[in-house]
């Protein structure tokens, strides 16, 4: 994992807008190794990248958000969860 969060911040959103091309083994992994971050710009990607593919793929939204609700960041889960009702 890079220090720089900017780079973190690119490889989160690295798959936006890729719709059903998403890899999601690989969005799963780079979000798990950002959990915990403090960054807002890091939380807020997760949120975005989540929010994003909602529109595609609810259900693995909605199972991942499940799945690290304790270690996501409130941010993340609000931008991400947006149009899962």
């Amino acid at each position: 994992m890079d220090e720089n969060f900017w780079v973190r911040r690119v490889a989160i959103i690295s798959q936006l807008l890729f719709k059903e091309k998403t890899d999601v083994d690989l969005l799963e992994k780079i979000i798990v190794n950002n959990l915990g971050s403090k960054e807002f710009f890091i939380n807020k990607a997760i949120g975005w990248i989540l929010r994003d593919y909602s529109k595609t793929n609810k259900e693995w939204v909605t199972s991942f958000i499940d799945k690290y609700r304790v270690s996501l960041d409130k941010l993340s889960i609000r931008e991400g969860s947006k149009y899962l009702d």
